[in-house]
């Protein structure tokens, strides 16, 4: 007698083999369906519609030509490409100028040869960023931001990975670091760590903040910028496309606004935004040095009779211990605007502080043009500054601590008389012109 049980298992191999065959069949014709590989081209390298015609090819060949290129980065290129192109549609109308410094993309050996000029390796991120824009020319203004004061300017620049390379680091204090920008006026620059050394995570991003009252050149402070590139350079280009970062003179500006940060008292709004100078301040000694930008608007609404003229102003500055400074004095910036309706007046000046954090409150004192008998005051509202996130040079960490006194009882002071009470900071001079915003 045949064996059934032999017979059965025979048959439910055949069916398990013809069923893997239709499923193997079927899930060829989808791997060749183009409208699931247009999906995926879309969502990984951003193409379009118009992209694809002049390709002339289907969706999955240029998935898979684009994939052989640059497939390592399928987790970081469409993040980083909207980015640019958010970036550059947004300077195109505002600064075009600033987006003719950027140079074309490197090749994957491009960045390879500087792997192994510097021999360390690049994390994929800024690998990717360097597959779409290889930095910007060495131009001002800078990419990466400016900044104005009376006797200061800075604008940074994103640097080439040529460029890049070549001011690699492996001096103590800085040991295998890569500069991403760079500062023509300062020398100002800010670092990505390649390497888990000095008290640095891998890929941290930081200002250099030498330590003037070390013995040791490379007790170098660090402020924190970013924890990896691909955060960086989105977080960034998020406040420049949003209008955080404003757009003065065909430069962006790296004031934060806070948007409660607005006091209006009639006819009169007062609005603040601040922004943190790395380069002119210290951790030791502590000293943390804050601008901030003022604008002063009558609505286009009121009467004429309203305009008035600014008198004088008073600060109350109170530090991150309480300690509070009352400072009065006439004008701004050596200046009395007048201010009648639809009119703005901006002006720029800066604080400092011997704790990390501090805020600014005050008010106006103005007299009314067409009743000069008549005073009034203008609230400034509060506004808080407060330096990025910091850590101590660990060769500092290493060394007899009693070896140094820290003051902290330094008093901040309104920057309208910051020209005259000036302190001193082992800061090289800023070189080339500084033009004055106020």
């Amino acid at each position: 007698m045949p064996d059934i049980g032999a017979a059965n298992t025979v048959r439910r191999r055949r069916f398990q083999l013809f069923s893997c065959c239709h499923v193997s069949r079927r899930l060829n014709q989808l791997s060749s369906h183009d409208p699931l590989w247009k999906r995926h081209c879309k969502k990984y390298w951003l193409l379009s519609e118009a992209e694809k015609t002049q390709r002339n090819q289907s969706w999955k060949a240029i998935f898979l030509s684009i994939y052989s290129d640059l497939g390592r980065y399928i987790q970081h290129y469409a993040t980083l490409k909207k980015a640019w192109d958010d970036l550059e549609k947004y300077l195109g109308q505002r600064c075009p100028r600033m987006i003719g410094s950027l140079k074309d993309s490197v090749q994957e050996k491009d960045l390879d040869a500087v792997e192994a000029q510097i021999g360390c390796k690049l994390p994929d991120d800024y690998r990717c960023s360097f597959r779409i824009h290889n930095g910007q020319k060495l131009v001002v203004p800078g990419l990466m931001g400016s900044m104005a004061l009376s006797n200061h300017y800075r604008s940074e620049d994103l640097l080439d990975i040529d460029t890049a390379a070549g001011g690699f680091q492996q001096r103590l204090g800085l040991k295998q670091c890569l500069p991403l920008t760079f500062c023509i006026h300062t020398g100002l620059s800010q670092y990505m760590a390649l390497e888990s050394v000095e008290g640095r995570n891998k890929y941290e991003i930081f200002y250099q903040c030498p330590d003037q009252m070390a013995r040791n050149p490379s007790a170098i402070d660090m402020f924190i910028t970013g924890t990896s590139y691909l955060e960086w350079f989105t977080s960034y280009v998020n406040n420049v496309v949003t209008g955080g970062y404003p757009i003065i003179r065909d430069q962006i500006f790296r004031y934060v606004h806070d948007k409660e940060c607005v006091a209006t008292t009639g006819d009169i709004t007062v609005s603040v935004s601040t922004s943190f100078l790395p380069e002119l301040s210290s951790v030791h000694p502590p000293h943390y040095f804050f601008t901030y930008r003022i604008r002063i608007e009558m609505s286009k609404d009121a009467l004429p009779e309203r305009a008035c003229q600014l008198d004088s102003r008073y600060w109350r500055i109170t530090n991150a211990k309480g300690d509070v400074e009352e400072v009065q004095g006439p004008g701004v910036v050596g200046e009395f605007p007048i201010i009648s309706p639809g009119r703005v007046y901006e002006y720029t000046s800066c604080t400092t502080f011997s704790t990390t954090s501090g805020y600014m409150e005050g008010y106006y004192t103005f007299h009314c043009l067409y009743y000069k008998d008549k005073f009034f005051n203008v609230i400034i509202p509060r506004f808080h500054m407060v330096c990025p996130t910091f850590k101590v040079s660990t060769a500092r960490m290493e060394t007899n601590h009693n070896e140094y006194a820290m003051d902290e009882d330094e008093d901040s002071t309104d920057t309208d008389e910051y020209e005259d009470r000036r302190r001193v900071l082992d800061i090289p001079a800023p070189s080339g012109r500084c033009p004055r915003h106020t």
